[in-house]
């Protein structure tokens, strides 16, 4: 558990300043340029997160494969991995970025977008889009020395670039009055400083990470075992994120009010779920090191240590969920409207009773793929997507708000089924160390 925890704290703290840089763009839009302006950052946020989440799913999967020939021992196959990580990565972003920005101002259209914020939308999720290589350079980078066991050193780079980002929201929104355009540039711009300066560490400090022209002549099957991993946790991720896209279609039919308060209270469920998604990514990790060590007792002596962990930290959520949700919603939010503060204020109360949940699920999809099952969590995350859709185009539509507002705790009890079911019949799990 010591070991897992001192791993994890510095992923939460890495990501809780990624959060921050999404945070503080909402804070400031809101507070400065008004609630229309924020309604147009919150209406597109569900497809940067869908773009986020993919191309860190899809980099953390590569990462997992390293982790494996880390903890096997094999520093050839590990810098092939590492040439191999970049080379589809990067691939893999050219196409999916530039088939997303092609068709941009349709799927704003399909996001139903109010056509008063659509011009706002669109020049702030264009400029995250296109900025979506720098994004991946990150993830490849602080990915990559997490699965060699150094979670700190991207820690500090974005604290660093976080510090970065508030003072060019503000350049940008105040001094050069580029609107909901340049907060989209301030987080490019910050995280393209963390690249920098995770590059210039890798340079320096881990010659085991140092690849060469013929590291990235890869076979037919390392691709296949890369893009197994990588797509799998991608797509885990973006069945998750494509469900929220979903959602906020029927979202944005709501109103501006609903639209502002869904908003701000998303950004506390990032915050307030950080933890049992950091536990994950350490889970993903921790397994594949282990599982290529051939120690599966670990492996589930970790799995048992997580989820105490993860149930510790629901019980604090739902204490904060109906104590201070009111006040992080108004301070979130910059209103004092009653409408906002009320359906922002039931939504966490309602969903966030029911965090221990979604702790299960995170980190035994996260495991699973750790230890080899990439078809169990996309099936789990196949149930989610299916269940949003119908929540979307069938309650939302009748009972308004509240069918968003019951829609992930109803499919959290649905997904986890499949998971809990394939882990404990898992050889890995049943079996003694190889």
């Amino acid at each position: 558990m010591k070991l897992i925890l001192l791993f994890a704290i510095p992923i939460f703290l890495g990501n809780l300043f990624q959060i921050l840089y999404s945070l503080v763009d909402t804070k400031i839009v809101g507070s400065i340029l008004g609630e229309t302006a924020l309604a147009s950052v919150g209406s597109v946020s569900t497809l940067y997160n869908l773009l986020t989440g993919f191309f860190n799913g899809l980099s953390l999967g590569f990462s997992v494969i390293t982790a494996r020939h880390y903890g096997s021992g094999d520093e050839n196959a590990l810098k092939k991995n590492v040439a191999g990580s970049i080379l589809l990565g990067f691939l893999t972003a050219f196409v999916v970025v530039m088939a997303v920005a092609g068709f941009l101002p349709q799927i704003l259209v399909i996001l139903n977008v109010p056509q008063e914020q659509m011009a706002m939308s669109f020049s702030y999720i264009r400029i995250l889009t296109l900025g979506m290589f720098i994004t991946l350079a990150y993830n490849l980078c602080a990915n990559t020395l997490r699965s060699i066991g150094d979670s700190v050193t991207p820690l500090l780079f974005l604290i660093f670039a976080a510090f970065v980002n508030v003072i060019l929201d503000y350049v940008f929104i105040l001094v050069f009055h580029m609107g909901v355009s340049g907060a989209a540039w301030a987080t490019v711009l910050s995280q393209l400083l963390s690249v920098i300066l995770c590059l210039i560490r890798i340079w320096k400090s881990f010659s085991i990470l140092h690849v060469s022209a013929k590291d990235f002549r890869i076979s037919k099957k390392q691709i296949i075992t890369m893009y197994q991993s990588g797509l799998s946790m991608g797509l885990m991720s973006s069945l998750v994120n494509f469900g929220t896209v979903a959602l906020q279609t029927g979202i944005n039919q709501l109103g501006t009010s609903i639209i502002v308060a869904h908003t701000a209270a998303r950004k506390v469920f990032e915050i307030w779920g950080l933890p049992g998604s950091v536990l994950g990514s350490a889970m993903a990790t921790y397994c594949g090191q282990n599982y290529g060590a051939g120690k599966y007792d670990r492996i589930r002596q970790g799995i048992k240590s997580a989820l105490l962990l993860g149930g510790i930290w629901a019980a604090a959520v739902f204490l904060m969920a109906h104590t201070i949700s009111p006040y992080l919603i108004r301070f979130i939010a910059s209103t004092t409207q009653e409408d906002i503060i009320y359906w922002g204020t039931t939504y966490l109360e309602t969903d966030m009773s029911f965090m221990i949940v979604c702790v299960l699920i995170v980190v035994l999809r996260n495991s699973m793929q750790g230890f080899g099952d990439y078809v169990t969590p996309i099936v789990s995350s196949f149930i989610e997507l299916v269940g949003k859709l119908v929540f979307t185009f069938i309650f939302v539509k009748r009972f308004g708000y509240w069918g968003i507002i019951w829609a992930e705790p109803v499919i959290w009890f649905l997904m986890v089924i499949p998971l809990i079911v394939m882990t404990l019949r898992n050889p890995v799990i049943r079996e003694k160390d190889s």
